[in-house]
């Protein structure tokens, strides 16, 4: 811990105190808590263990204190998970119970204290969001009416690559226009619109807004501020940053694309995307117009950018094993022929593939702590208390990633989901494996996902041999922690060299 932390600490120790105090006198409950570190007076253990609260440093903690353990983070109670048994607990069989949703003082400011669907609490407002967000995003249907799509963006991509000197020489940074397929994947679905390149300046700004976004959301460096309530006034000028930014970025979601799509059927009454759909919802009052943005902002970062990691990271991986990836070419040869190209009905066929990706979402799960879960009442987990408003975190990656229970599991080893894993799916048959959660809460957008990285991967792997840059062995894989987030440090640079037809 820091000199500056410890001074801003000790600034609102006292206030923090008489706070703590007057708390205690008005609950008076004794609760039989789970284990955890002893920690100091008001502070807890946050001087102990930091602000960093990062899956790695949690299955740490988890190897020391048990599969469920508890940090007192100033006036923050936090319960990590880290067995199959006990996440079954929180996201099945009591996900009513830990349903709902606790966010922090820039998450409060992003998702307007959960006007969206993603951190709302659990409740009506939540099972409305969730209905009218289904039909237009999240059915066999949807995959069905825009697969065609999907498909056209990764043939632009490999075009796009194909026609650049520098991809099969030096090298690109193939992330870039992954990007721009990412977008134009999620906005033909949601506005029925396309970016051209990478060079539309309506992209970058959008891009750069949401960037923005991604890094002041999912940095550690706000959580004193959240811990420490009397500690506020020293993110001033972060919540400001934040506040200004989400201004920002709503007035171009309105002035750009929910505009456009609302007169557009007010004048033909024609419904043609999933922006539509929503302010159908809207004009029936189902939900208001803050509600349709943050409809929006969840899609612009939940959907986009999750993807878009996993993309990246299966990438790098594929380039790093090049024997994975000669197996997953010759498998796609021999299903589909020579220069047939991979379509998501294909994926099926394609078991190898499908491994590839599952076994890209396991070593390196995008959302490794899951999005945090809450008790809104006093609840019990393995026989312990669990006080109301707890911070609820399943560290599934440290599941997806146990050595006691994956043979190799620090290895990227796709057989392993065509052998002693074959039976287990991304969609959570398997408390060891819920990249994308499991009951309720679950993320919905596998439905999405899964095919697009799929093709995605396919395609390039198709028509490229993936290399490291010239002079390199590999390409760097550290991680990126944040604050739900695991992305890679490095943007890596790729060599594409094409395959004779």
């Amino acid at each position: 811990m820091d000199v500056l932390l410890l001074e801003k600490a000790l600034l609102g120790l006292f206030a923090a105190a008489v706070l703590a105090i007057a708390v205690a006198k008005l609950t008076g409950k004794r609760f039989r808590l789970p284990p955890g570190p002893s920690g100091a007076p008001i502070v807890g253990n946050w001087l102990q263990v930091g602000d960093d609260l990062n899956h790695r440093n949690l299955m740490g903690l988890a190897k020391r204190f048990g599969e469920v353990f508890l940090l007192r983070m100033g006036v923050r109670n936090l319960v990590v998970v880290s067995s199959p048994e006990l996440a079954k607990e929180v996201l099945h069989t009591q996900g009513v119970e830990f349903g709902s949703r606790t966010r922090n003082v820039v998450f409060d400011i992003f998702t307007g204290k959960g006007q969206d669907m993603v951190f709302t609490v659990y409740g009506d407002h939540w099972r409305k969001m969730r209905r009218i967000m289904t039909v237009p995003f999240f059915t066999n249907k949807v995959v069905a009416q825009n697969r065609v799509g999907w498909e056209e963006e990764a043939r632009l991509v490999v075009g796009d690559l194909k026609a650049d000197p520098a991809a099969a020489t030096a090298g690109v940074v193939v992330r870039r226009r992954l990007q721009l397929m990412m977008y134009n994947d999620m906005f033909r679905i949601m506005f029925d619109r396309r970016f051209e390149s990478v060079a539309d300046p309506l992209f970058n700004q959008l891009k750069a807004l949401n960037a923005e976004r991604s890094i002041l959301s999912q940095s550690f460096d706000y959580n004193y501020g959240d811990f420490i309530p009397v500690l506020r006034p020293f993110l001033r000028r972060y919540l400001n940053r934040c506040t200004n930014l989400k201004t920002k970025r709503m007035k171009v979601f309105e002035d750009h694309f929910v505009q456009q799509r609302k007169e557009a059927l007010e004048k033909t009454g024609e419904i043609r995307c999933a922006m539509d759909h929503i302010l159908e919802a809207e004009r029936k009052g189902e939900i208001n117009h803050d509600n349709v943005l943050y409809i929006v902002e969840n899609i612009n970062v939940a959907a986009i950018e999750t993807t878009l990691w996993s993309i990246e990271w299966g990438l790098a991986e594929l380039v790093n094993h090049p024997e994975i990836q000669q197996k997953l070419r010759e498998e796609i040869v021999a299903v589909l022929g020579a220069g047939v190209a991979v379509t998501e009905p294909d994926l099926e066929r394609l078991p190898y593939l499908q491994s590839v990706v599952k076994e890209t979402l396991r070593l390196r799960m995008a959302i490794p702590l899951l999005v945090p879960h809450m008790n809104l009442s006093d609840a019990k987990l393995a026989g312990y208390d669990i006080p109301a408003e707890s911070k609820i975190l399943v560290n599934a990656w440290f599941l997806a990633n146990d050595p006691k229970r994956w043979v190799r599991a620090d290895e990227f080893r796709p057989e392993r989901f065509l052998e002693e894993e074959k039976a287990v799916e991304a969609h959570g048959n398997d408390f060891r494996f819920v990249p994308f959660g499991v009951g309720r809460r679950s993320c919905p957008g596998i439905i999405l996902a899964l095919p697009i990285i799929g093709i995605t991967l396919g395609r390039l792997v198709q028509n490229f041999q993936l290399l490291p840059p010239p002079g390199q062995d590999k390409i760097d894989t550290t991680e990126k922690p944040g604050q739900f987030s695991n992305q890679i440090l490095k943007h890596a640079t790729i060599v594409c060299k094409p395959l004779e037809a």
